[in-house]
């Protein structure tokens, strides 16, 4: 190995054939069965916007009660995250993930159990707290197979799998509330909905278990010379990763890290743009005067559609420019001028779904554009306290958005104070995004 080692690394300053087959070959073999694992992640975490259109009236719940359990799952996972994140990384990708998803699956379908508030809170916790380790375990998992320079596209095609559970979630949820509005079973349409999505997350960690790798050395669908070319390739950007000015290099200096907390802002303001939209776009759409399910699901399609597009496209910009911040701002003052928009002419259908359009495809592109920033200077060691600290800190932004929304409507009976409000904080995330140093970053 060590001969082939040798060879790959005389490679190194080009990108070779035999390094670019094995990443071809990593990117198919991962990302398709992650992209389904992160879809029905998603799809478990949000579903509770569509289930709310016939659970509030079911269980008797107020918007304020609904605003704070759905942001409740978010106090399980922050508390949960770094912790989670740690363990993945002692024990491994793989073994770790596995359990998780079918600790979460199980409990998504449990949902259907709900029949007060206080089971609504308890549930949403502990899926939470079950979730937790999943997505920083991905990120994490992608910096042990590409360097930093793959990573935006790597994110972004992993990530498409929020606006793919929009698009095929809208649809699916409001399908399942109408087709068993009779009760079918015994269970309202909304208690299927749950069930339905939960355990084919299930099914799914069981395979994690069978198929994933811990990393390129396990990879046995890989040749010998793939492997030590990217190894090659991923010990050169932990070079420079170590040589960069302000790298961080241990878990204990990852929290002390300014630059690590700014990140966790910048993440914090755009979740509370994502999240407001996940779980009140149905709700916005159907105050626009449509009450049937299935139209609002379609209709809840439109903007993550879009969305996907878009993302895929500035992943593979970012990527090719080697420039991350402004590829990272100007989606967030997209999703700004959006909500902006959506809340000015709220009467308006054709401006609102505009708007909304608008805020879901800069929100939900925001997400990976993010990613790269963290990973570019975090060093192996600390990159899992790190980037599960920036995640925690971002996802508190899941209590606080959806609750704030639901407070104000109660208060209000309207959701545009609450997009003003959401539309400031995007700008204040923008503003941290150009204060980070460009050499720390672009590449």
């Amino acid at each position: 190995m060590s001969t082939t080692l040798s060879a790959a690394r005389a490679d190194a300053g080009a990108a070779s054939p035999i390094l670019e087959r094995g990443y071809r070959k990593a990117t198919w073999h991962l990302i398709p069965f992650i992209f389904v694992c992160y879809l029905f992640n998603y799809l478990d975490r949000v579903n509770v916007g569509f289930a709310k259109l016939e659970m509030l009236d079911a269980l008797k719940l107020s918007n304020t009660v609904y605003g704070l359990g759905a942001g409740i799952f978010f106090i399980g996972y922050v508390l949960s995250g770094v912790p989670s994140n740690l363990i993945l990384h002692r024990i491994g990708a793989r073994r770790w993930i596995a359990v998780m998803m079918v600790a979460w699956g199980a409990l998504s379908a449990a949902m259907l159990t709900v029949t007060s508030p206080l089971s609504f809170y308890v549930l949403r916790f502990f899926t939470g707290v079950a979730e937790a380790g999943f997505f920083p375990g991905m990120v994490l998992y992608f910096t042990h197979w590409f360097p930093a320079a793959k990573r935006g596209q790597v994110m972004a095609l992993f990530m498409s799998a929020i606006p793919v559970s929009g698009l095929i979630g809208g649809p699916l949820s409001g399908w399942m509330l109408e087709h068993f509005a009779a009760g079918q079973g015994g269970l309202a349409g909304w208690q299927w909905l749950f069930l339905l999505q939960g355990l084919p997350t299930v099914v799914l960690g069981v395979a994690v278990w069978c198929y994933l790798s811990e990393g390129v050395r396990q990879a046995r669908w890989l040749t010998a010379d793939e492997k030590a070319a990217m190894l090659v390739a991923l010990a050169d950007d932990e070079q420079r990763r170590v040589q960069a000015p302000q790298a961080v290099q241990s878990t204990g200096s990852a929290f002390a890290n300014p630059h690590v907390w700014m990140l966790g802002v910048i993440y914090f303001s755009i979740q509370m743009g994502v999240y407001a939209l996940n779980f009140w776009l149905p709700s916005i759409i159907k105050a626009l005067g449509f009450a049937s399910a299935v139209t609002v699901g379609w209709l809840s399609a439109i903007p993550y559609l879009l969305a996907g597009v878009f993302m895929v496209f500035v992943g593979r910009s970012a990527d090719a420019r080697g420039e991350r911040r402004l590829h990272l701002a100007v989606p967030m003052l997209m999703g700004l001028a959006g909500l902006l928009l959506a809340a000015n002419f709220s009467t308006n259908t054709v401006i609102v779904m505009t708007g909304l359009t608008l805020a879901t495809m800069g929100a939900l592109t925001a997400l990976p554009m993010f990613w790269p920033l963290p990973s570019a200077f975090l060093g192996s060691a600390a990159a899992a306290a790190g980037l599960a600290l920036i995640n925690s800190l971002g996802q508190i932004a899941g209590f606080v958005s959806p609750f704030l929304v639901g407070w104000i409507k109660d208060a209000t009976g309207s959701t545009d104070v609450a997009l003003y409000i959401l539309s400031s904080v995007l700008f204040v995330g923008a503003v941290l995004v150009l204060r980070v140093p460009a050499r720390l970053v672009n590449r």
